[in-house]
């Protein structure tokens, strides 16, 4: 299942942003933000780049019972417009993993927990993320579970910086990853249907946005201030 999550003008601003904090990293200038966060300089461009081309790909798990869907078309929620995916013959809505807001986030969230041995501050502080960002998010019609696109990124940085003030920026980027998925998606799957959505996708429409600028913006302020 292949389609972008945000519509087109938001995803040509990802894009811009990610051509922009290419030439920082080139330039140096956030190099020393993912080396806070512990991932290799040499892997940073590729990281980026995969989550925001793996939100194209959204990987099939499980169908709700059969109902009208929506086809086609955008859906605006606080002013970030999400694109409808066009379908000609949809039995229900289908639950879907997506790559680049899901399972590429999770996988170095998880490197992180190990690398850097957060294993009780990352999962407690993901949690009080969860239940903060589960209260925000919001059933969009035709979308699936969404939550305002700023929210993962400033709840990430709060609980960082109280729990850990030396590993803030690891932990940003953990609890942004974690505390959305778990808080936005999973727990909100028992409102999926009747939202006549073709897709609902973990990680996907609604919720990548923010995961993707978590990545980028969380980590950052993270390495700024705990460098003060």
């Amino acid at each position: 299942m292949y389609y972008f999550p945000i519509a087109i003008p938001f995803l040509i601003f990802l894009i811009f942003l990610f051509i922009t904090l290419l030439t920082l990293i080139e330039i140096n200038i956030l190099v020393y933000a993912y080396q806070k966060i512990g991932i290799n300089r040499r892997y940073i461009f590729a990281l980026l780049l995969l989550s925001l081309l793996g939100s194209y790909v959204n990987i099939p798990i499980y169908q709700l019972p059969p109902e009208e869907v929506s086809s086609g078309g955008l859906v605006s929620f606080f002013g970030v417009p999400y694109a409808i995916p066009f379908v000609t013959e949809w039995p229900g809505t289908v639950i879907a993993v997506n790559l680049g807001g899901a399972v590429i986030p999770m996988i170095i969230s998880i490197y992180l927990l190990r690398k850097n041995r957060l294993f009780l501050q990352g999962l407690v502080a993901s949690a009080i993320a969860a239940a903060i960002i589960h209260h925000l998010a919001y059933p969009v019609p035709g979308v699936g579970i969404a939550v305002p696109v700023l929210i993962p990124a400033v709840v990430a940085l709060v609980i960082a910086l109280l729990f850990s003030w030396k590993h803030a920026p690891a932990l940003s980027y953990i609890v942004g990853t974690l505390g959305t998925l778990i808080g936005a998606d999973l727990t909100n799957l028992d409102k999926i249907q009747g939202l006549g959505a073709p897709v609902a996708s973990i990680g996907g429409a609604g919720t990548f946005d923010g995961i993707f600028l978590t990545g980028i913006l969380a980590v950052l302020l993270t390495s700024l201030m705990s460098n003060k």
